[in-house]
């Protein structure tokens, strides 16, 4: 396996300097694993003094808690944690020479391997390879201390037990049932982040069953939470509830960006309190509504505002494909020259795969963006405000209401000249 050469030349500086020094965390778990790191850390008995010597310029990332940051890599003393009052950071940290100790606070067993690169052997205090080998999550020591001692675990048991197709431990499960209230108390932006991996990585169907049959799903999103149950009509959605429709369509993702998987997750979150079910079962205005909660969810989660605007509008536009071959020309092509319509194209086809199959709407999309050239959908501007201007209307929304009348008519093919504008406007 390929060691970044940043991560080498920092074991050797260690190594040379008489220290312990191991890599150890994720990128032994990953390694072993036969995939290749994204992150490289390292663990030593170097205390944070000799560190700061051995590494000038180093960031401190957590001095505290003797962790330093040398060209991407992290580098932490041994240590082990005092109480946990807050829920996520230890009230004191004692400084350790034995690499067991510092095993011992550490999160999962897959996650407390070390491996010492001079004799190329695995250090296992906490029998995580065999949890490895067993496909196995489980927390290191007593599970209840581990979560109430950083209650963010319960999320990050979720995403590598998804990632990685594993299971969790029997004792593991039932503490995150038990506490699972809390996670409540952990910051938006950190829920946030793990959302979005299980999300974005590989299996998010797992990752939010799981969520939701250990009890943290009704307190983290029970705006999701409330799908199940929810029937729908079947001659278009065969496949059952919103909750089942939904989950169908994050199995079929494949690594998505944040704001396609987030449309996917909430493209339907207003169905529950919009079902009615009279003559037949009815949503409307679900696509509006759910836009609003969809902003509501992701400012609670604090997402920054273009993301909030992106998976918004992805919502909101999610039903237009019923009526795109009956838009008027101008109407459509406006609609598929969106910088969003990608995503709302792949939002679309998931839609209709993990439902009614049909996919007409789509195929129709796919072929008029083919057919239309880039200047057909976003035609030259034949004339400006200051030619309004000059021509004598002054008045500030009229001048946008004509523009878009003549880009109208340009879209609809209807005009190409200047003077063929003119008219239209002398015309009207």
């Amino acid at each position: 396996m390929h060691i970044s050469p940043p991560t080498a030349q920092i074991l050797a500086a260690l190594h040379a300097a008489g220290h312990q020094a191991y890599l150890v965390g994720g990128c032994v778990r990953d390694m072993l694993l036969a995939r290749q790191p994204k992150d490289w850390d390292i663990a030593t008995d170097a205390q944070p003094d000799a560190l700061t010597k051995l590494f000038p310029g180093a960031e401190l990332i957590g001095a505290h808690f003797g962790v330093i940051l040398w060209h991407g890599v992290e580098i932490a003393t041994f240590r082990s944690d005092g109480p946990y009052p807050d829920g996520r950071h230890p009230e004191t940290v004692q400084f350790e020479t034995d690499p067991a100790k510092d095993a011992a606070r550490r999160d999962f067993t897959i996650n407390g391997l070390f491996y010492n690169t001079q004799t190329q052997t695995v250090i296992d205090h906490v029998n995580g390879q065999a949890d490895l080998n067993n496909k196995l999550i489980r927390a290191i020591g007593d599970p209840a201390k581990r979560f109430a001692e950083d209650h963010l675990r319960m999320l990050r048991a979720v995403r590598f037990a998804a990632r990685f197709q594993f299971e969790i431990d029997a004792d593991t499960r039932q503490a995150i049932r038990n506490q699972s209230r809390q996670i409540t108390k952990v910051s938006p932006e950190r829920t946030r982040d793990e959302l979005t991996k299980i999300l974005t990585e590989p299996h998010p169907r797992r990752g939010f069953e799981l969520l939701d049959e250990l009890n943290l799903l009704e307190h983290i999103l029970p705006e999701i939470k409330a799908m199940q149950g929810v029937q729908q009509p079947l001659e278009y959605h065969p496949e059952g509830d919103v909750w089942t429709h939904t989950l169908i369509m994050l199995e079929g993702l494949n690594q998505p960006t944040e704001t396609l998987a987030w449309g996917v997750l909430l493209h339907d979150v207003a169905k529950p309190p919009t079902f009615e079910k009279t003559d037949r079962i009815r949503f409307n205005g679900h696509a509006e509504l759910g836009a609003k909660m969809a902003t509501q969810i992701l400012g609670r989660l604090r997402y920054p505002t273009h993301t909030i605007e992106t998976v918004r509008d992805l919502v909101a536009q999610h039903m237009k494909f019923m009526e795109v071959r009956r838009m008027k020309e101008s109407t459509k092509k406006r609609f598929l020259r969106q910088p969003i319509f990608p995503e709302l194209l792949e939002l679309h086809r998931h839609d209709s795969q993990s439902s009614h199959g049909k996919m007409e709407a789509h195929d129709f999309c796919k072929a008029e963006l083919e057919r239309l050239p880039p200047e057909a959908l976003r035609p030259i501007r034949l004339l400006t405000g200051s030619d309004l201007i000059e021509m004598g209307i002054h008045e500030g929304p009229k001048i946008g209401q004509i523009l878009r009348q003549i880009e109208d008519a340009q879209l609809e093919g209807t005009i190409t000249s200047e003077a063929e504008a003119r008219a239209l406007i002398t015309t009207d």
